[in-house]
């Protein structure tokens, strides 16, 4: 079966990455070029890259009824916001990633040093930790592989995010082009844009921990328990990576967003992407620099570490001693399974199903979680049977316990549920289709102050079904399969991350999209179509961020309960000084990263809202559409503020686990993790709620599809400006510290484990 494994895991790899291409190439087939040339016709030559056009579109693109705007002159001009946010959004991660590759410079060494450390860069093997009586490789060999896999982690972790916005930036203008077509083809191409970036980010990252796997193996050959602890360094690379990119872009889209929000529909009362504001090009470059990129990275983040704790865990159970690679791979083909079960869903939503309507756009994005979670149990049961022996027996936590395969196919289960669970959870507490966005919406009739108490009462409330869901999976994982069934209830959460980024990329293209459409002065009818796809991928983008802070905290708490074996803890006293200490520090944590990441978007806005201000005030004719703005210097202070701003958050969240345990030893650092997962998953989710409450109640005044939204509009209105003001205090809580919470509590856990050694040999310098 070990041989059957090595051909399946790259088989998949390989098939996600050639179906990503092949959605790429489908993209590509729009031609902004060709699409010009038909304009500049006058609508006699209609390019049509596929299928007809929809019955509710004119027979060409130079009709009346599209307006003149609509002719060669629009379609020029998205191509030239093309170009200029795909140029701002290359300048600002190629100067992010400057930084960042002197940071993974430095971490190495520090890795390196701190690992090489444990025994004084001794060559002798030494004495196997959990396999006694037998001789396992040297520390030095154990800090050399840890360091090159954090190095790839970072990379893939950097080029996955990098491929994403790639992707986006492609795919913007080709999406508002093709909603001239009607909004089935408008969807399909962002959908399929979004589905290269889930299917390149999952089976890249598979791939390549597969490749390293193998590759380390040369050298460790017997010694599983030094490989697959060496390879916990490729999702702690990939999880740093995906912090700053998370945080960077963050502010980023926050500060261009606020500063644009403020000035231009507040204080000038133009609409929002508006040509005329300075900042809307920095906002929808901020779209594919947070939302995208940052995204991926997040992502990929949580999925190498839920891989690697679980491989980890698994190398040193009765199959590890065993060198059943088969079953130590079973997380590796789990994420196989996936690939392929993803592959098939995405096709009900390009191919087999196509939207035709408006109406038809949320429904679609919403089987796709559906159909993916129903095929993935069924992929799971087969994958269990096939690669796991009836019983075996876990060594992890202090404790032996017997296992049968299918106590793990439960594990997997239930974290495949409880993600879909939190998914629709948070949906209905951010859907402007429910009662609770359209209760915040109801609050703007008497001003700011009543939104953002509603606003902030439903993020809180929003916490509790999730954190049920959490915790049944936790109780029933652990008690099936202890830390190793919270590992893989984590991995079932993420197995179907190829669907779930497709969805969650979906929407910032889609809201570019929109942005361009406003930029480029097309008609009303092509708006609202943007608008409509913009509207739904609002809602998919908090299931998504739901998604994340959900797995986040299963992978917290599975390399917890690795960071615990590995270090050699067997028990943890809450009512210990050292252990409690470090809870009520943890659980600070999170307020700390937040209060600087909301500081750092709220200095970057202010100057964001100065230039607009200037820039309003001082350049003559462009209230009135006659000057053209300077986009380059809001791009440029978005840019300054992001870059310098995103080190101090980053530099907490890597210093307090290297100091908890080195100074103060590995029980207090037991303790910070604890009441930093404890506190953060709880934060995260309040905040991303309440902020995509905010959003999408704004939004719900601005469409007015009922009657109850028109009678709190229009755009403009008192009740529309405090709903504007309840999105610009949710914007850095959905978009920046939200996000970056859960990748707060994985960091900090992964580095744990990666540093265990460290930690157990020399730490503890103040309580001995």
């Amino acid at each position: 079966m070990g041989s059957a494994a090595d051909a399946v895991i790259p088989a998949c790899a390989g098939v996600g990455i050639a179906f990503a291409l092949w959605q790429w190439f489908l993209v590509s087939k729009v031609k902004v070029s060709a699409y010009a040339a038909a304009a500049g016709n006058g609508g006699r030559a209609v390019f049509r890259p596929e299928g007809d056009i929809d019955e509710d579109v004119g027979v060409g693109y130079g009709d009346d009824e599209e307006g003149e705007a609509d002719g060669s002159v629009a379609v020029a001009r998205c191509a030239e916001i093309q170009s200029a946010i795909s140029v701002g959004a290359n300048s600002f991660l190629f100067t992010q990633y400057k930084y960042l590759a002197a940071f993974m410079v430095v971490f190495a060494v520090v890795i390196f040093l701190f690992l090489g450390s444990v025994h004084r860069f001794s060559t002798n093997s030494q004495p196997c930790q959990y396999t006694k009586g037998k001789m396992c490789k040297p520390a030095l060999a154990n800090a050399v592989f840890s360091t090159i896999a954090f190095l790839l982690g970072a990379v893939t972790s950097v080029i996955s995010g990098y491929l994403g916005m790639r992707v986006a930036t492609f795919a913007n203008a080709r999406t508002t082009l093709e909603a001239r077509r009607g909004i089935g083809a408008a969807f399909a191409t962002a959908f399929r844009s979004g589905a290269v970036m889930g299917f390149l980010l999952a089976s890249l990252g598979l791939l390549v921990l597969y490749v390293a796997i193998k590759v380390f193996g040369l050298y460790y050959g017997d010694d599983w328990e030094g490989l697959y602890e060496s390879i916990t360094g490729y999702g702690l690379g990939g999880s740093s990576m995906a912090l700053f990119g998370r945080v960077g872009g963050g502010i980023y889209t926050k500060a261009a967003d606020v500063g644009a929000d403020l000035v231009g529909k507040v204080e000038r009362n133009i609409p929002e992407d508006d040509p005329r504001n300075p900042a809307v090009i920095a906002d929808n470059v901020g779209d594919n620099v947070g939302d995208i990129a940052g995204m991926g990275s997040d992502l990929f983040g949580s999925y190498a570490e839920s891989t690697c704790a679980a491989l980890f865990v698994a190398s040193i159970s009765s199959f590890g001693a065993d060198h059943n690679f088969s079953a130590v791979a079973y997380p590796l083909l789990i994420s196989s399974a996936g690939i392929i079960v993803c592959l098939v869903t995405t096709l009900f939503a390009t191919d087999f199903f196509k939207v035709k309507t408006v109406l038809g756009v949320a429904p679609a994005l919403k089987l796709q979680l559906l159909i993916s979670t129903g095929l993935m149990t069924i992929a799971v049961l087969v994958v269990t049977f096939s690669a796991l022996p009836a019983r075996f027996t876990m060594f992890d936590f202090g404790e032996v316990k017997q296992v049968k395969n299918w106590h793990l196919f439960f594990c997997v289960a239930i974290g495949l549920w409880a993600g879909l669970a939190i998914g629709f959870t948070t949906e209905y507490f951010t859907s402007n289709a429910y009662s609770p966005v359209r209760d915040v919406a109801d609050a703007c009739r008497t001003g700011s102050a009543t939104n953002v108490i509603f606003g902030l009462a439903l993020g809180y409330k929003s916490v509790i079904a999730p954190v049920f869901a959490i915790a049944v999976s936790i109780y029933v994982s652990f008690t099936l399969a202890s830390i190793y069934g919270i590992a893989v209830a984590a991995l079932g959460m993420l197995s179907t991350v190829a669907t779930g980024l497709a969805i969650d990329a979906y929407g910032p293209i889609s809201d570019n999209a929109g942005g361009i459409a406003e930029m480029a002065g097309m008609s009303r009818r092509i708006r609202q179509r943007t608008d409509a796809l913009d509207a739904a991928g609002n809602t998919t983008a908090a299931i998504g961020k739901g998604f994340a802070i959900g797995s986040a905290a299963l992978v917290s708490l599975a390399l917890f309960g690795a960071f615990v074996s590995r270090a050699g803890i067997t028990v943890i006293n809450v009512l210990s000084p050292k252990v409690f200490v470090g809870l009520i520090v943890g659980a600070m944590l999170p307020y700390w990263f937040s209060a600087m990441t909301m500081k750092s978007v709220g200095s970057a806005a202010l100057k964001m809202v100065e230039e607009v201000r200037r820039q309003f005030a001082t350049i003559p004719g462009l209230m009135e559409g006659r000057a053209t703005p300077d986009y380059a210097n809001c791009v440029r202070i978005s840019t300054d503020a992001s870059l310098r701003e995103m080190m101090p958050p980053g530099a907490l969240v890597l210093l307090a686990p290297l100091l908890a345990g080195t100074f103060f030893g590995v029980q207090t650092l037991a303790g910070l993790l604890a009441g930093a997962l404890v506190s953060g998953v709880q934060v995260a989710i309040s905040a991303s709620n309440s902020g995509g409450a905010w959003d999408n109640a704004k939004k719900y005044i601005e469409a007015g599809a009922s009657d109850h939204a028109k009678a709190l509009g229009p755009k403009g209105s008192d009740a529309h400006k405090a709903a504007v003001i309840g999105d610009t205090i949710g914007d850095p809580l959905k978009d920046t510290s939200g996000p970056s919470l859960n990748i707060l509590i994985k960091l900090m856990a992964v580095e744990s484990l990666v540093f265990a050694p460290f930690f157990a040999a020399h730490g503890g310098l103040i309580f001995k």
